[in-house]
């Protein structure tokens, strides 16, 4: 491994899903809308089909706190585990041989949380090492690939496992306004799992980070809690947030590494809807072929929160695109307001 053994490269990646795909026009029943409006957004919003840990015969406009939470923590559990064991039965390793294990979400609140829930669910070492990061939303599984990186590097004997879920069906919150609306017509569940290792010579070399936040823009985007439901917040500014925050992130990685924009192949992107693309690849002067993965995501996926950016990870690693030498830049945005980027390299 040479100078490259305190890299650590990401050996694995996986992802899972609730066992229930819904077209659009089958949430728009779920839902409940009957406004013209509605009908356009859910129908317009370049998504095809969504995964939604969800009864289709369940009212979803009347359910409890109670159903809501509970909903959270069986589909959490669920599709996090089996993100996770996919990942570790691609990498060839065992589930007693993880010695980290970090979880990120935002949709739901467990105490013990997810990751000791995990601990016992999958069966991992009684001596395991953990951590939780909550309410970072959409850019969640970045952060979280910071501290599995960071502790990868700490510890360079140890298999990281890191874990991005969500269940935002279980924030739906119903009303009238445009943000909740939208939010609704995107939104869906997943779950994505990645092993990092410095041990490994396979899959790619994380060869950095950055973040760049805004914070006079942190109302922007979110979830607030009403009457113990938590509610979207989506302003219709983000779309043209998001290129100057994705200018500014990249401003801060690439030329640490004496690297420009010609020097990346493969542009990650968590896809946070239609128009957030759109706007991205027109001012970053990308091809339609740069965000083809992204698109592909939305279409078939959604905006699943955290884990949608290592689907676009996981698109690229299983379509044999990634070449020796490439490089790659993940990218999201999220609360706070954030941008979070990553540099791979293979």
């Amino acid at each position: 491994m040479g100078g490259n053994f305190l890299q650590p490269r990401i050996q694995a990646v996986a992802t899972a899903v609730p066992p229930r795909r819904f077209t659009q026009e089958e949430v728009l029943r779920l839902a409940g809308y009957t406004r013209p409006i509605a009908r356009k957004i859910f129908l317009h919003s370049d998504i095809d089909y969504r995964y939604l840990f969800i009864d289709p015969e369940c009212d979803v406009a009347s359910e409890g706190l109670d159903e809501l939470h509970r909903r959270y923590r069986e589909g959490a559990v669920l599709i996090a585990r089996q993100a996770a064991e996919r990942c570790l039965a691609q990498a060839g390793v065992s589930a007693a041989e993880v010695d980290c294990i970090l979880v990120c979400s935002c949709t739901g609140y467990l105490c013990p949380d997810l990751s000791t829930i995990l601990v016992k669910e999958m069966q991992l070492s009684p001596r395991i090492q953990r951590g939780a990061l909550l309410g970072l939303g959409c850019a969640g599984a970045l952060p979280g690939l910071q501290r599995a990186y960071d502790h990868a590097r700490a510890y360079p004997e140890h298999h990281v496992l890191l874990v991005a879920v969500e269940i935002c069906s279980a924030a739906y919150y119903i009303d009238d306004t445009l943000e909740t609306l939208v939010g609704n017509a995107i939104c869906a569940d997943g779950a994505a799992a990645c092993l990092l290792s410095c041990r490994s010579d396979t899959g790619p070399r994380i060869a950095g980070f950055a973040s760049h936040l805004d914070t006079n823009c942190q109302s922007s985007v979110g979830f607030e809690q009403r009457e113990g439901r938590l509610r979207i917040i989506l302003a219709p500014t983000i779309r043209d947030l998001a290129p100057p925050m994705i200018e500014r992130v990249l401003e801060e990685l690439l030329p640490r590494h004496g690297l420009q924009r010609s020097d990346i192949r493969h542009w990650l992107m968590h896809p946070g809807g239609r128009r957030v693309i759109d706007r991205v690849q027109e001012e970053l002067g990308l091809s339609d072929a740069d965000v083809a993965p992204s698109r592909h995501i939305l279409r078939n996926y959604g905006n699943m929160s955290s884990p949608t950016v290592l689907f676009v990870l996981n698109e690229v690693l299983q379509n044999g695109a990634a070449r020796p030498g490439d490089r790659g830049v993940l990218l999201a945005l999220g609360p706070g307001f954030a941008a979070e980027a990553a540099l791979l390299e293979w």
